[in-house]
């Protein structure tokens, strides 16, 4: 029988689980059952987690662990076909939300492990040794990771390498050519 300390860490720590899982899956059902494995998970060692002392780091570093495992890679789920595009809106209020999703269909474009590691960094920044050691890689590997899977979301989402929209610069600028004295602006 678990003690009610694990009650209130469930109750206390559920939505900041709930938006970490459905950052790292995109979709709320996956979101729903990755949190509820970790909780299972979670629930069989909870005595010994408390007296860790760090009981909601380690509840994070299984839920990354779990959806980065194989076991989850393996299951396969039903694809939901999207039927029909939203249209862009013209409306700058909207803007938000069309970012919003363009940069999410261009995420889970990407592996699943980079999909992590960039999850890992910009949701929880967590540094690379923490990330590294989440999904049991070098921290060169988490670099190596978050580069690429950097470089395939400015492909997806049309930008160059220094995230102008692609096509507003030359491919390669020199200094001398950017700052010819008329236009005041400095790349360095």
């Amino acid at each position: 029988m678990l003690d009610r300390s694990f009650d209130e860490f469930v109750e206390g720590h559920i939505a900041a689980l709930d938006r970490y899982a459905y950052a790292l899956t995109g979709d709320k059902h996956a979101a729903d059952d990755l949190v509820q494995e970790t909780l299972v998970r979670v629930a069989g060692a909870w005595r010994r987690i408390r007296r860790g002392g760090n009981p909601t780091g380690y509840v994070t570093t299984v839920m990354f662990r779990t959806y980065v495992s194989i076991w989850r890679s393996r299951r396969r789920a039903p694809q939901i076909l999207e039927l029909f595009d939203d249209p862009v809106s013209s409306v700058d209020s909207y803007a938000p939300v069309e970012a919003r999703l363009t940069l999410r269909r261009a995420l889970r474009t990407l592996p699943r492990l980079q999909q992590a590691v960039i999850v890992g960094t910009y949701l929880r920044d967590h540094d690379d040794t923490e990330i590294a050691a989440m999904i049991g890689r070098s921290q060169a590997t988490v670099r190596s990771l978050r580069y690429r899977a950097l470089k395939a979301l400015g492909a997806a989402l049309g930008m160059d390498a220094s995230g102008d929209p692609a096509g507003a610069w030359p491919a390669r600028t020199t200094t001398k050519e950017v700052n010819d004295g008329e236009s005041g602006v400095f790349v360095a």
